[in-house]
């Protein structure tokens, strides 16, 4: 007990809860504008932190990024160009709700939901380190290819029209997925002797160009313009959230597991919890045609899994020293700068201030309450301002954002070109949420697919000879098989009376 009053002391120190207060307030900054992620947030932080004690650096980090998650939903509801990368899985449904104008409630949902998601995966984090990071430290090559393989099913599953256009989409991020140096050979692919090519298509500049350049371009080319971009919200931030809770308290669980799971996967994050849940969500859901038109149900799943994965990515992080993903990769630098190496050791040697750690992740989620809040009520200036003043501001940021990711003005050629592929392809009913996600999830499933192959000596059987990597990819076919098979009964039943 005297290790969780130390830790709650250590806490409540006036100095650390001012650290988490401006990290709070820096992370809604930085998550709100397309482009600066919430991995950017952390690499900004960490000059800071060289300055304090082990415990508000890693408070400034937690808090920046709990925060940076959420604000990405504040464009992506207000302008359909998603902050972060873990909000572009539910952009449709939040900027649906703007059109109606009822953008606020999009966002409060985002926002209760977000926390509900944040404190399950902080309690989770808390009490269950030790034993789901041992799960996850037994998944190898196999079950992360069949995972791939399941992330990228469901990016069929939620998009909106025919199956047969998601598959396309997919199949045109897979291939942008593979531009660069092959990772098994090391032999340059697609890339017409252009070295900047070589290093493959960063994520960051191809989703601004997908979703805020497509937005650009559709109202360049307008006809008509309306004096401002989108309806004057008259929604209320908290208003029947209650009732949205109870009615979604299904999707409210299930996400928040889901991302704690995936968080715990390394490499896996927020990006792909959010999408993996809502494509869980829309599969259960009893109206998934309604899942892309502003439906609750894929904003409370999707949104409550993307902060659960914050405490999932720490397990592995502080149980094995092993990064769930960039943040935590930074985070892990920072404590060994301190002089504290992650491990199971640091649950003995450093009992107080790893207690105190789970603790900020209360504290940070219980402040985004409030700071959220103000956040939203501060967004509905942007619902206001003319279009013809806002999407120049917005190309600004757009140019900014993906300048910075690569550093040189390739970062913007990627940005140009994937936009005008956007635009042509949502001009021709070809849904963008499977290309993202091919281009995100696809380094990661041709990785693992090539390390399997080669352990197994090119049989197919070493895809299937371990436990979980066998469920995974049997329930995985079975997710590819069973509507070809209903498709192929329906015909035959249609055939069957045809010749009655």
């Amino acid at each position: 007990m005297g290790t969780f009053a130390d830790a709650f002391l250590m806490v409540m120190d006036p100095s650390v809860l001012g650290v988490i207060l401006a990290s709070s307030i820096f992370g809604l900054f930085v998550g709100a504008i397309p482009g600066l992620s919430a991995t950017m947030a952390t690499a900004l932080l960490v000059p800071l932190t060289f300055f304090m004690d082990p415990l508000p650096a890693i408070a400034a980090i937690v808090s920046a990024v709990t925060m940076a998650i959420f604000a990405g939903d504040i464009p992506g509801a207000m302008l359909r160009i998603p902050g972060t990368p873990a909000s572009a899985a539910y952009v449709d449904d939040a900027y649906q709700y703007t059109l109606r104008g009822e953008a606020e409630k999009a966002l409060g949902i985002g926002l209760v939901c977000s926390v509900f998601g944040g404190m399950v995966g902080a309690i989770i984090l808390a009490t269950g380190a030790p034993f789901l990071a041992e799960f996850a430290f037994q998944f190898s090559t196999v079950e992360y290819f069949w995972l791939a393989c399941l992330g990228l099913s469901c990016s069929v599953i939620i998009s909106r029209g025919t199956a047969v256009k998601g598959t396309v989409s997919l199949l045109i991020g897979l291939f942008i997925a593979t531009i660069g140096i092959d990772v098994t050979g090391g032999f340059p692919r697609f890339t017409y002797g252009s070295v900047e090519l070589m290093a493959g298509v960063s994520f960051i500049p191809a989703m601004i160009g997908m979703f805020a350049m497509t937005e650009i371009l559709r109202f360049s080319m307008a006809k008509r313009h309306d004096k401002s971009a989108i309806p004057k919200s008259n929604s209320s931030v908290f208003g029947g959230q209650g009732r949205m809770m109870r009615d979604n308290k299904g999707n409210l669980v299930r996400g928040s597991l889901i991302g704690t799971v995936v968080g715990i996967l390394p490499g896996a994050g927020s990006d792909i919890a959010a999408w993996v849940a809502y494509a869980v969500a829309k599969k259960f859901s009893r109206t998934p045609d309604k899942f892309g038109t502003g439906h609750p149900e894929g904003l409370a799943a999707a949104g409550a899994s993307n902060n659960a994965a914050l405490g999932g990515v720490w397990i592995p992080a502080l149980v094995f020293g092993i990064p769930g993903d960039s943040v935590t990769a930074i985070a892990i630098g920072v404590l060994f700068m301190k002089g504290i190496t992650p491990g199971p050791m640091v649950f003995v040697t450093q009992a107080s201030l790893t207690y105190a750690i789970f603790m900020t992740f209360f504290v940070a989620n219980f402040l985004l309450l409030f700071l959220g809040y103000f956040a939203i009520r501060g967004s509905r200036y942007v619902v206001q301002t003319p279009a013809r003043l806002l999407m120049p501001v917005i190309l600004l940021f757009c140019i900014v954002g993906s300048f910075a990711i690569t550093n040189s003005v390739f970062g913007i050629a990627i940005m140009v070109v994937l936009g005008i592929l956007g635009f042509l392809m949502e001009e021709n009913g070809f849904p963008i949420a499977p290309t993202i996600l091919g281009i995100v999830i696809g380094p990661m499933l041709e990785d693992n697919f090539m390390a399997t192959v080669i352990k197994s000596d090119g049989g197919i059987l070493g895809f299937f000879d371990r436990p979980v990597g066998g469920t995974l990819g049997v329930v995985t076919i079975l997710i590819w098989t069973i509507p070809l098979i209903g498709m192929l009964m329906a015909r035959l039943r249609r055939q069957s009376a045809a010749r009655a």
